[in-house]
């Protein structure tokens, strides 16, 4: 049987941290941004962590 593949998309909006846990950028930040306050802009910024109820189903995407 063949190998799976990886998810391509995936494979470039998730990374992986050092102690394994799934790195995610936040939504919500592409356009649309006047109505945003500067303060949810802000907050928008920058990478969390995907939630754990998630990773599994994430894990599966990234490793194929």
């Amino acid at each position: 049987m063949p190998k799976m593949k990886s998810n391509s998309g995936a494979k470039k909006r998730f990374t992986t941290t050092g102690t394994g846990r799934i790195r995610r950028k936040k939504a919500f930040t592409s356009h649309i941004l006047t109505k945003k306050s500067p303060k949810r802009k802000r907050n928008l910024r920058g990478t969390t962590l995907v939630d754990p109820a998630d990773e599994p189903r994430m894990r599966k995407l990234i490793n194929g």
